[in-house]
């Protein structure tokens, strides 16, 4: 039988991404938790984690568990998976106006491409055209995930 995990969780979970952490679901509860990267360290090193407050307490025992029984676990796609840079770029061609094409090709050229890039979606009044090319995006890497991992997603 194959796991069910709601679609929009794990896009949620995609978006959230950030440097230091993963997520990952746990294939026999298809519970999705998000972790960081020191959580893991000090669970794979067994650190005392007693004083910690009652939330890093429950961070750090999901951490173990992830340790222990490692293959109940499947990371979700990364940020490195969905290669924003790539999905914004892709955006720029879908845009008809030779122009606003053009504006937003050079904006996402060399350092801080993204900031340029939304400051041009807000200029050109794009940015609900964005967003929505940008979620499809995200939906059909989050599907193509959970065929490659026998993931039954609930769309809702």
């Amino acid at each position: 039988m194959k796991i069910q995990v709601k679609l929009n969780a794990i896009i949620e979970e995609m978006e959230l991404a950030f440097e230091e952490s993963c997520s990952l679901l746990n294939t026999k509860t298809g519970e999705i938790v998000l972790l960081t990267s020191d959580d893991l360290r000090a669970a794979e090193n067994e650190e005392p984690f007693e004083d910690l407050p009652e939330w890093q307490q429950e961070n750090r025992m999901i951490a173990m568990d992830v340790v222990e029984n490692f293959d109940d676990y499947l990371e979700l796609p990364t940020k490195y998976d969905v290669n924003e840079y790539d999905i914004m770029e892709n955006f720029c061609f879908t845009v008809r106006d030779q122009r606003t094409q053009e504006r937003l090709l050079r904006a996402i050229k060399g350092k801080d491409a993204f900031r340029r890039f939304r400051e041009n979606l807000i200029d050109l009044g794009l940015e609900e055209h964005w967003y929505s090319y940008r979620s499809k995006c995200f939906k059909v890497i989050a599907i193509e995930w959970c065929r490659e991992n026998n993931i039954e997603c609930i769309v809702e």
